[in-house]
């Protein structure tokens, strides 16, 4: 007998979707062996052999007590104390990860917006090349630039600051780029009929352009966020006061002390959570901002 179009449908995909679950397997099983070291007594880690695929007798503590992911108490944050209460250094490192990326975040869109806009909507003297030029510096890496980056913070005196953690990322030729394809897609005539009554840049930017362009600032925010995020070389190398450290840092700290191992993946999973949040939250963001401007770009 003749199977159903249905079914000859479903036989169809099968392999596609065998496909997808083993990379996803391939992916994730990192995760889920950080998330059972997490749990697993650190003797199961001093002792002979592998540490097992199952926590036979989970420590929640590393999580949620005092001596567990949340910080060691002889060693509290002593910046964000009030009224006499200690806050662990996880809770002060995942503070600062958050302010700093929460402020690079902002300034990327403020400054990708303001000049996307200049590149798409105004017509100035050189705009190709110092567009041109933009694109350029999506082609230096990080570390050429990181010597004078910190040479420049030094003697701004901003190491030890969150001035220092967020100054060299304020601005991004990705996010002008990324925007500025968006902006490009918004037809001249309606540049032309707010001209008639009355807009000016500011204005047509703020009340038109940007809630046309939601996607493509929500993409942009979710990638500076993430990049900011997962920063390590730059705050280890602008910090020393322990508790200015980002969550990176810290966490990475607690690496070198074997008898808190199991510490150290409990605040990777503590670290990870926030970006899983975040993607989870604006997947369709992402989906439709990346593959917006590729279509209409």
């Amino acid at each position: 007998m003749m199977s159903s179009p249905l079914v000859q449908r479903w036989l169809q995909r099968v392999p596609a979707y065998a496909l997808l679950v083993a990379c996803a397997a391939i992916v994730l099983f990192p995760i889920y062996v950080t998330f059972v070291y997490s749990l697993t007594p650190v003797a199961k880690f001093i002792g002979h052999g592998a540490p097992p695929l199952w926590p036979s007798d989970p420590e929640w503590g590393n999580y949620f007590s005092s001596s567990g992911a949340l910080g060691d108490t002889s060693k509290p944050c002593h910046l964000f104390n009030a009224g006499g209460i200690e806050v662990s250094p996880l809770t002060c490192y995942l503070t600062n990860s958050f302010i700093m990326a929460s402020v690079i975040t902002i300034g990327q869109l403020v400054t990708a917006a303001l000049a996307a806009y200049a590149f798409a909507f105004l017509r100035f003297p050189g705009r190709d090349a110092l567009f041109a030029l933009f694109l350029a510096t999506m082609m230096v890496p990080l570390e050429v630039a990181i010597i004078p980056n910190f040479q420049t913070i030094q003697w701004l005196g901003w190491t030890d600051t969150y001035p220092g953690l967020v100054a060299p990322f304020l601005a991004t030729g990705f996010g002008t780029f990324l925007l500025r394809q968006y902006f490009r897609t918004i037809p001249r005539e309606l540049r032309d009929a707010a001209e008639m009554d009355g807009y000016g840049n500011v204005r047509f930017l703020v009340s038109i352009v940007l809630p046309l362009a939601k996607g493509a600032l929500a993409t942009l925010a979710v990638f500076a966020f993430l990049q900011a995020w997962n920063q390590y070389l730059w705050p280890l190398l602008v910090t020393n006061d322990p508790d200015m450290r980002t969550v990176q840092i810290g966490v990475a700290g607690d690496t070198a002390d074997v008898q808190r191992i199991n510490v150290a993946f409990a605040g990777t999973i503590t670290a990870f959570v926030p970006m899983l949040v975040l993607v989870v939250a604006f997947q369709r963001y992402l989906v439709r901002g990346l593959f917006g401007g590729a279509i209409k770009g």
